[in-house]
């Protein structure tokens, strides 16, 4: 039966007619003459119902020693239902029992789950059997798409670059070291060398969505040790906003989309949002003067903290109608030595975040294409740099900038969701390596 299978979002639409339909018991309930199942598949839940009468006694008995998340194809009818939740149901004929499933099951499978997330994740693959879940996981990949669609549309190239290095391109102390045959390897915290190498390699536009892999112990709803990066980098730059201009064009086309043809997924999960018209441009000196107004103090040489970010968001979406805001002009005392200084103002730097909804989620910036600037910076902030990175300014570099954006946020800010693991399948933390 299973080669004439459909899908239940499918079979629902063939009122009248014989369907066959696979996939896991949601609840199951027999009344002696009749069972009532639930089946559900990544589409949606269909309502089955087996009389007595019309199936064999032994494959009655069959039916109802079925548990929850039992695997099952039915053949059936499609007809109207008496249920006040759904319009049609399958009145069964025949049917194939796959697999039975283990009682009891280890967590709660309902949509508003007693379950906590650690234990959800340790189960992930039941866990994701659950509508939410599930839709959660289509709009991610629908973004990851989207975002392909665009860079492509843009003229941006795809590169795969390598996720074992020899050094790091930031902070050592985020680096995850393993041995590499008789050298020590480091897992790539960035594609940021590879990045700015094959701009100046003829490519001038291009973008990876790969791994990123960092160090940090941090036990907060929005740090992971691993995540999903989307890096671009872009050539022949004016300034640090003709960046900005391509990632506010990035994220009106990837809402867009998943507003258009996420429908179903978004109202199951009860989410509405804005597409940004034009996102605020704000200098650090301006945010920490806004903030300071509120009774939050940021200091000239101060990143903004959670609670900060958490504040401009709501002063930006009370001040602009924006859920988005770029945050520019970041110290120099608190950026990477790469990222180039303005020339009128040797403290700040040309770059900038993205906060959504009041989380940062992307960090961008020209960087210092110069050679004797870019050696002199590393010297500034004590870096020892590879002579490889070095050597991709000697020899005709030109004017550039880019953003590490990170889809786990993303998904995190678009679906309003508690904590960043709920984006991620199996999400890796400073304890947890497993599943």
């Amino acid at each position: 039966m299973l080669a004439k299978r459909i899908h239940i979002k499918d079979a629902l639409g063939k009122a009248g007619k014989e369907v066959v339909v696979a996939g896991w018991i949601d609840h199951i309930k027999s009344l002696g003459k009749i069972i009532f199942i639930t089946l559900r598949d990544k589409t949606g839940k269909l309502q089955v119902v087996a009389l007595k009468n019309k199936v064999d006694s032994d494959d009655f008995k069959a039916l109802e020693k079925l548990t929850p998340e039992s695997t099952i194809v039915i053949k059936g009818n499609i007809q109207e239902s008496k249920a006040k939740n759904a319009s049609h149901e399958l009145a069964l004929k025949d049917f194939e029992i796959l697999t039975k499933s283990d009682v009891p099951l280890p967590i709660d499978m309902g949509d508003e789950t007693t379950t906590n997330i650690d234990k959800r994740i340790d189960n992930r693959v039941l866990d994701t059997r659950r509508e939410r879940v599930n839709a959660i996981f289509q709009i991610r990949s629908k973004l990851f798409k989207y975002s392909v669609d665009f860079f492509d549309k843009e003229g941006f190239v795809n590169i795969n670059t390598p996720k074992i290095t020899s050094s790091g391109a930031e902070s050592g102390a985020e680096l995850f070291a393993l041995p590499y045959f008789d050298k020590t390897g480091y897992l790539a915290q960035s594609p940021q060398m590879y990045k700015q190498m094959f701009v100046m390699g003829g490519f001038e536009r291009v973008y990876e969505i790969a791994p990123v892999f960092r160090a940090e112990k941090s036990h907060t709803t929005r740090h992971l040790t691993e995540f999903t990066g989307i890096d671009m980098e872009m050539g022949f730059i004016k300034d640090e906003h003709d960046v900005m201009d391509v990632v506010e064009e990035l994220f009106k086309f990837v809402l867009k989309k998943v507003k258009e043809e996420c429908k179903e997924e978004l109202k199951l999960l009860s989410v509405d949002f804005k597409i940004p018209k034009k996102i605020p441009r704000i200098k650090h000196a301006e945010i920490r003067k806004l903030l300071e107004k509120e009774g939050k103090k940021i200091s000239e040489d101060d990143d903004l903290d959670s609670e900060a970010e958490a504040l401009l968001g709501k002063i930006v979406k009370k001040k602009y109608g924006e859920d988005f805001v770029f945050a520019l002009n970041y110290p120099y005392t608190i950026r990477p030595f790469y990222h180039m200084k303005p020339d009128d103002d040797p403290k700040g730097t040309r770059s900038f975040d993205i906060i959504w909804n009041g989380v940062e989620i992307a960090t961008g910036a020209q960087r210092e294409h110069r050679y004797d600037v870019f050696i002199a910076q590393t010297k500034e902030k004590g870096v020892d740099i590879q002579q490889e990175y070095a050597n991709i300014f000697r020899f005709g570099s030109i004017p550039h900038g880019g953003i590490g954006l990170g889809l786990d946020r993303m998904v995190h800010r678009l679906l309003n969701l508690d904590n960043v693991r709920e984006a991620v399948l199996l999400p890796r933390d400073p304890e947890r390596l497993t599943p």
